[in-house]
């Protein structure tokens, strides 16, 4: 029995979230520049993108860009710019065959003008498609996502909108970036690192963590049915006892 013949379809995370990781290694191992590494990932985006909508799992994160990732040599921040509207181009016609909407997160306005347009757009073509979201972090990070629903929320209360008193988690929530989709309950990252480097720090409260070895260019769908099935296997407790989740 293959991998994907083991997973429970009645037992899916509703959303799964990747750390792709490893880009530039995989790169040095080859004796390659890092953009060459970011270049071949683009087989494991499609690769999890198509993995996750064939079993019906309605969200798919990816952390694309941090806010941090700007800090790195120009020469790689403007080879990441361009691939991602090339790799948008290119993978269009992907989305469409398997029914994926594409969605963003992140501080967009800052990114360069063609590759907002052609994000915002495809977003558009993609917005009557009714299977898997796929969600791309792009110059987004976890205390950014947190601060921005906090001035938010300070200017409704400023406003009178809303009375400090009755604020509840749920109320927080809905002013985060991801307010329209549930909390992720796996989160992949891949080349062996085992932080969550400031990725949606409120949303994982309870999110179960896989770390696997492989690097993200070499990721395929059988490390993501892997992935779902150590998550699977594992008791979800929420704070509770087994004996209270087994009732």
């Amino acid at each position: 029995m293959g991998l994907k013949e083991q997973i429970d379809l009645g037992n899916l995370p509703k959303h799964v979230a990747v750390i792709m990781d490893g880009n530039g290694r995989w790169a040095k191992k080859k004796g390659a520049a890092r953009i060459f590494g970011h270049r071949n990932a683009i087989k494991a985006v499609r690769e999890a993108s198509e993995g996750c909508a064939e079993l019906g799992v309605e969200c798919l994160t990816l952390y694309a860009f941090s806010t941090e990732n700007w800090a790195r040599p120009k020469i790689e921040v403007d080879g990441l710019m361009s691939l991602l509207v090339s790799t948008i181009n290119d993978e269009y016609s992907t989305l469409m065959e398997n029914n994926i909407r594409l969605h963003s997160i992140g501080e967009i306005n800052q990114l360069p003008a063609n590759a907002r347009e052609k994000l915002l757009d495809t977003q558009e073509k993609t917005s009557g498609n009714t299977g898997l979201n796929l969600i791309l972090a792009l110059n987004y990070s976890g205390r950014w996502d947190i601060l921005n629903a906090t001035k938010k929320i300070g200017e409704k209360v400023r406003k009178g909108e809303i009375i400090p008193e009755e604020m509840t988690n749920e109320i927080f929530q809905s002013h985060l970036s991801t307010a329209s989709f549930p909390d992720p309950e796996l989160l992949i990252r891949t080349s062996g690192e085992k932080r969550i480097s400031n990725f949606l720090l409120w949303q994982m409260a309870y999110t179960e963590l896989f770390f696997t070895d492989v690097l993200w260019p070499d990721f395929r769908k059988k490390d993501l049915h892997e992935a779902i099935i150590s998550y699977q296997q594992r008791e979800r407790r929420f704070g509770l006892i087994s004996e209270q989740i087994n009732i």
